[in-house]
């Protein structure tokens, strides 16, 4: 099949219009596979593998424009390329009309009130945004990631001078009095308040604690480096500091990766200081840290049950009772799903779209199956030399930098993990794929229809294959929970409501096998 490209240098647009004009192309007939994306590095190592890297597409820079398509013939491949060029040339004329403010400045002297700036741009430009906000007394939530450490140090500081919140950057998940912002989802409101650096974690959190019948004040996302020693948990400490003025809230929880040592120490300290319970899950911590008011939690649903259980006042003994009548629930179908591998079936693949996801599958999985080759692994001998090409049991992040860097994130753009998933069920090794499917504002909005007939085909092309989905949402989100789990079991799909279960199933199918 022909593949034709384009190289327009120097042209600039978000990764979420890009990712608009590739499905566009792909929907033509003739069309077998494009991609339109920014030329860095990282993309063209993934285009790679589809046969979509010209020699046009290698010499071209990360501030290059590149378009690939692959055709049935000439004719085709030069049509689609002419819709792009068409595509692109109307975003750009309604991003030039659309403009009701062109800097932070125009906006807070055009709407009085305004308290808080959401940034979403490149992160070589966040940084200069974000301190024009705080100038103007905005609290800020940087979702941007790449923006430099120093600069960030430098946000962060001045924020708490000022008593703003600086979320991120590479801050995902926030709910501010009610209001979702990122990719967050429609849940209960209630007494529970979380804190942390982990964007999918807070998400699988605040729904599981939702779905539980509890409900969130709020959730402050801090940014995924706030917790290293070189920021040192500067929003983290901020938020729980503030939280203890906060009349709605009643419980805290903290979802984090273990934060380095002064860090840990100062948020420890600030949330002794709350005087309110504040359940801790600092995920892979081994350390015994439940003292005083703290209350230490292994993994996110545990974390979600404990405050379920403190801020309706019971006994943490529903914890163990519930976390063990699901495990019970899900036997009849382990014990099937094993019955039908045969001697070729031997391993597990995981594509994740959140960090905190694949993490704590990684950490659940290992003491049941062994070591999980990874792009993030709990051992530098378990890292993937390649990310695109999975070894063995394998788990990795599509939401990390090398994936996201001129991308949609892969919670909005199922494409990339939908050829992972055709690559990897067809072959007779990989006996279960694990994935997650987080619903909510921001993230896709149609997840059954553009995942479907990829599910069903990888199921169909190996009988002996399970494939397990952790969902992450609430019926009252706009992709309805219920009904996705009750359509992705239809086509063979065992379909959980949180990562934890998933990650059980994966490692009680496997076992021994």
């Amino acid at each position: 099949m022909p593949v034709k490209t384009i190289v327009r240098k120097g042209v600039y647009f978000d990764s979420i219009s890009l990712m608009r004009i590739a499905e566009k192309i792909n929907s033509i007939s003739g069309v077998s596979d494009s991609a339109v994306i920014m030329a860095t590095k990282e993309n063209k190592n993934i285009i790679s593998s589809s046969g979509l890297l010209t020699e046009e597409i290698k010499k071209a820079s990360d501030n290059d424009l590149a378009i690939a398509v692959k055709a049935d013939d000439e004719k085709t491949a030069a049509s689609a390329l002419a819709e792009a060029e068409k595509m692109l040339a109307g975003k750009k004329e309604a991003a030039s009309s659309n403009l009701t403010a062109q800097s932070i400045s125009q906006a807070a002297e055009s709407y009085e009130g305004l308290n808080l700036a959401l940034i979403s741009v490149n992160g070589k430009y966040a940084a200069d945004l974000a301190f024009e906000a705080l100038e103007k007394n905005m609290n800020v939530m940087i979702f941007s990631d790449n923006v430099p450490l120093e600069k960030e140090l430098a946000l962060k500081k001045l924020g708490a001078r000022k008593n703003l919140l600086v979320m991120g950057p590479d801050c995902g998940t926030c709910i501010i009095n009610g209001a979702p912002l990122g990719f967050a989802n429609k849940v209960n409101s209630g007494n529970v308040a979380v804190v942390g650096p982990s964007g999918t974690g807070i998400q699988e959190f605040s729904c599981l604690l939702s779905n539980l019948g509890g409900g969130i004040s709020q959730a402050i996302g801090t940014g995924t480096r706030d917790v290293k020693d070189d920021i040192g948990a500067i929003t983290t400490v901020q938020a729980l500091e503030m939280l203890v003025s906060d009349a709605k809230t009643s419980v805290i929880a903290i979802i984090s990766k273990p934060p380095q040592k002064k860090s840990m120490a100062r948020i420890l300290s600030a949330a002794n200081k709350t005087g309110k319970p504040v359940v801790a899950l600092f995920l892979g911590e081994e350390k015994e840290l439940t003292a005083g008011n703290i209350h230490q939690a292994k993994n996110l649903y545990e974390a979600a049950l404990k405050s379920y259980c403190l801020s309706k006042g019971e006994s943490f003994n529903f914890v163990r009772e519930k976390i063990y009548n699901d495990k019970i629930s899900l036997s009849e179908r382990i014990k099937s799903e094993k019955a039908k591998k045969n001697k070729d079936s031997k391993y597990l693949r995981g594509l994740f779209s959140g960090g905190t996801f694949a993490s704590q599958a990684i950490r659940l999985l290992e003491p049941v199956i062994g070591g999980v080759y990874s792009n993030i692994p709990s051992s530098e001998k378990f890292k993937l030399k390649n990310s695109m090409k999975l070894e063995k049991h394998s788990i990795i992040d599509l939401g990390e930098d090398e994936f996201t860097f001129g991308r949609p994130h892969p919670m909005i753009d199922y494409s990339l993990r939908k050829k992972m998933i055709s690559s990897e069920a067809s072959k007779k090794e990989v006996s279960v794929m694990l994935i997650d499917i987080v619903l909510g504002y921001g993230s896709n909005m149609s997840p059954l229809a553009d995942l479907k007939e990829t599910l069903e085909k990888a199921v169909k092309a190996n009988p002996a294959l399970t494939v397990i989905a952790a969902v992450t949402g609430t019926d009252m989100d706009p992709q309805n929970r219920r009904y996705l789990i009750e359509e992705l079991e239809k086509i063979g799909v065992m379909a959980l409501d949180n990562n934890y279960m998933a990650a059980f199933a994966a490692g009680e199918i496997i076992r021994d096998k």
